[in-house]
């Protein structure tokens, strides 16, 4: 059967009875974790709710004043995913979340146009779609497009939307001879009823169960933002349609705005403002590098050349990385020394560096993982690590000068 949606899909509110309310579970991922949401699958006698299929995602809306979180198809049926039942046999009023509706319109209808003239055009078929959240996708067979094509296509598919063309819906039975005349890549196994084709005058028909805008005027516009490499010799156009352009285009603005306040320049010179500016970062960092290199270095020599100095070093630094680290306990004779470093902030996260004889740095390696709360490991006299609390900086030290303490103390 054909559902009220598809037979007029600009319709906002059906009301129709409830003919089951089921238990049912939903598979959601919250917080990267899946998690079964328990509710209720409710079929109506007719819905308003399209189901998702055909690449479709589907709509959101309400029976009653119970929010519907899902619905899906089964064989001829629309299944209506809610948290709280609804009672079997009473009369409700379904309405739909216009905005999520229009907008899948929308962009369902510019596919079947950018798929249908890419094809006359350029001979390129469509294998699979995606609408996604901000922008869809049309996979094409073939290993590239031209950006002369790509302009040539963007043209072309704006040109039909200002020819106001009529968008229809046809429902034939499946053993109508006309069947065989339209673009499709199939029905799925339980498909149920009439056979649906969607039909752009003049330019396309095509078997199709999704929602689309009744003339190619209010898809309002297209935008191809351009292509990326697909699977399989195959590649990926990237659109936009009708709302999504224009809240792409205030987006953007936005960001210009934003842009020309940080920058100081006009539009047409952020990409060599932010080219210059990429390139002196990258020579301070190199800078700061070399500086760091030298300041370990001397921070080494300046623990080797202190007539008192025992055979425990420990420092502290916010600015440096492992290299730093390393580059101290290379300089300082960690077979008789115990050597402590760290980096980063004094009491949040950072890096450490335990470097000595073998056997201590072995064994207390993981006491200093313990009180940092961090992750690391050790091998030929180095343990080193993440630290999630260098808070606890001081503790490590007393620990280790209470080793050296007692280790001194056992030679002598």
């Amino acid at each position: 059967m054909a559902f009220q949606c598809q037979r007029d899909s600009y319709m906002k509110e059906l009301v129709t009875s409830v003919v089951s309310c089921c238990p049912a579970g939903l598979k959601q991922e919250v917080n990267g974790k899946k998690e079964t949401l328990k509710g209720f699958n409710v079929k109506l006698r007719d819905t308003i709710l399209f189901p998702e299929g055909g690449g479709q995602p589907d709509d959101h809306g309400l029976i009653g004043e119970v929010p519907v979180l899902r619905v899906t198809r089964q064989g001829a049926d629309a299944l209506h995913f809610v948290a709280s039942p609804v009672e079997v046999g009473q009369e409700v009023l379904v309405k739909v979340d216009w905005e999520r509706r229009f907008d899948h319109m929308q962009q369902h209808s510019g596919q079947h146009l950018i798929t249908a003239l890419a094809d006359v055009m350029f001979g390129y078929k469509t294998t699979s779609w995606d609408l996604g959240r901000q922008r869809s996708t049309i996979e094409l067979d073939t290993n590239s497009i031209q950006p002369a094509q790509l302009q040539e296509l963007e043209d072309a598919v704006n040109e039909k939307i200002r020819a106001h063309i009529s968008v229809n819906v046809q429902l034939l039975s499946i053993d109508d001879p006309a069947v065989e005349k339209v673009r499709s890549r199939g029905l799925p196994d339980d498909h149920a009823g009439p056979i649906r084709i969607i039909d752009i005058e003049g330019v396309d028909a095509n078997m199709c169960c999704g929602t689309h805008v009744s003339n190619l005027s209010h898809l309002q516009v297209i935008k191809l933002l351009g292509i990326e490499k697909g699977k399989k010799n195959k590649t990926n156009l990237i659109f936009l349609a009708g709302n999504r352009v224009l809240k792409y285009a205030e987006k953007s603005y936005s960001t210009e705005r934003s842009l020309v306040s940080l920058l100081k320049t006009g539009p047409d010179e952020h990409v060599e403002a932010v080219d210059k500016l990429q390139k002196s970062v990258k020579l301070l960092q190199k800078t700061n590098l070399s500086l760091l290199r030298d300041v370990a270095i001397l921070t080494a020599q300046n623990f080797k050349n202190d007539p008192q100095r025992g055979n425990f070093f420990s420092f502290h630094k916010k600015e440096g990385d492992n290299e730093f680290m390393n580059i101290i306990a290379n300089e300082i004779n960690t077979e008789e020394t115990l050597v402590f470093l760290t980096v980063g902030e004094e009491k949040g996260a950072g890096l450490f560096l335990l470097a000595g004889p073998g056997g201590p740095v072995s064994d207390l390696g993981p006491r200093i993982l313990e009180l940092l709360q961090g992750k690391g490991a050790g091998k030929s006299g180095r343990f080193q690590g993440k630290a999630n609390n260098l808070a606890r900086r001081g503790e490590v030290e007393d620990l280790l000068r209470q080793h050296c303490k007692h280790h001194g103390s056992e030679e002598e």
